[in-house]
């Protein structure tokens, strides 16, 4: 029987991720599955969380949204252990992408069931930094700095608050020049973003990139290049469904590494959260981004089959 160690961000969904321990582990414990719990103070306490976990023979289990499953996913794949989410975030973008349901009693019964498969992962690196490791998308421009204004929004909760602070970050663009270069090609040109994804969803299902596969061994480029604002307000309504990518500003290009920079200072994002050496990113500066191809264990609903 698998052992399971849930690492719990308390605060993710504004409590949610807590309200879902007890029900969750209810369900592990009726199965017979040996379970501890811990709650993390931060991200990096999490990542420490989960590396004692694992150095104990624990499968990691993720409890919470994006930015703690991208936390999560990159020590367990550098320990070649089994990894497990209970989503319970707002955006929940990367459970959303493998099947996992909302509900923690049913995410429960399918860590219980164990069937497993490989995905990718993206690495991220930065001038004299290290690199760091993220789950579902990587992106700088107004989709960055909407981040930052939902994450210190606490009159709205729940997927809505992007939406909203995508239009803020509109309302306030400055114009951007933003230079790519990799196997993708290159590419040079102003506009309102970059995003670099392993996943097709970002900010609670917004299908932002549509041929993205987590287990194709590509990075799916989407470029948002200038135009009017009300382009991009344009791109926004259409991207819950993928037709912003047939608006002639959005530009899609697959690879598997690239460099990214930017002509003013810019925070840069990974699965919801700033990067830690991107707060911002300074301007000129090189963004390294590559894909790393099925290294991650993930207790998960298996493929469809095509067809």
């Amino acid at each position: 029987m698998t052992r399971f160690a849930l690492i719990v961000n308390p605060t993710a969904g504004h409590g949610r991720a807590r309200s879902a321990v007890a029900p969750a582990l209810a369900e592990l414990q009726a199965s017979g599955a040996d379970c501890t719990v811990r709650e993390s103070a931060s991200l990096p306490d999490a990542q420490q969380l989960a590396a004692a976990a694992l150095a104990d023979g624990n499968a990691v289990v993720a409890v919470g949204g994006d930015g703690m499953a991208g936390a999560l996913a990159g020590i367990v794949a550098s320990a070649g252990g089994t990894y497990g989410l209970i989503p319970a975030g707002r955006g929940n973008d990367f459970a959303r992408v493998l099947r996992i349901p909302s509900d923690p009693v049913a995410a429960a019964r399918l860590l219980v069931a164990g069937a497993t498969r490989q995905v990718d992962l993206i690495g991220v690196s930065a001038d004299g930094q290290a690199e760091v490791t993220v789950a579902g998308s990587v992106y700088a421009g107004v989709p960055s700095q909407a981040g930052e204004i939902a994450n210190a929004t606490r009159w709205l909760s729940g997927p809505a608050v992007y939406p909203v602070a995508a239009l803020r970050a509109v309302a306030g663009w400055k114009p951007a020049r933003f230079g790519i270069d990799g196997t993708a090609g290159q590419h040079d040109f102003p506009g309102y973003a970059v995003v670099v994804a392993n996943s097709p969803y970002f900010g609670a299902g917004m299908l932002v990139a549509p041929p993205a596969h987590v287990d194709d061994g590509l990075l799916d480029i989407v470029l948002m290049r200038h135009g009017p604002k009300l382009a991009f307000v344009r791109a926004l309504a259409r991207i819950k469904d993928g037709s912003h990518t047939e608006l002639p500003e959005v530009s899609l290009y697959t690879g598997t590494e690239l460099s990214v920079t930017v002509d003013r200072p810019m925070p840069v994002a990974a699965d919801g959260e700033t990067l830690p050496f991107a707060r911002p990113l300074p301007a000129g500066q090189t963004l390294r981004i590559r894909v790393l191809p099925a290294v991650l264990t993930v207790i998960a609903p298996p493929v469809p089959a095509a067809g």
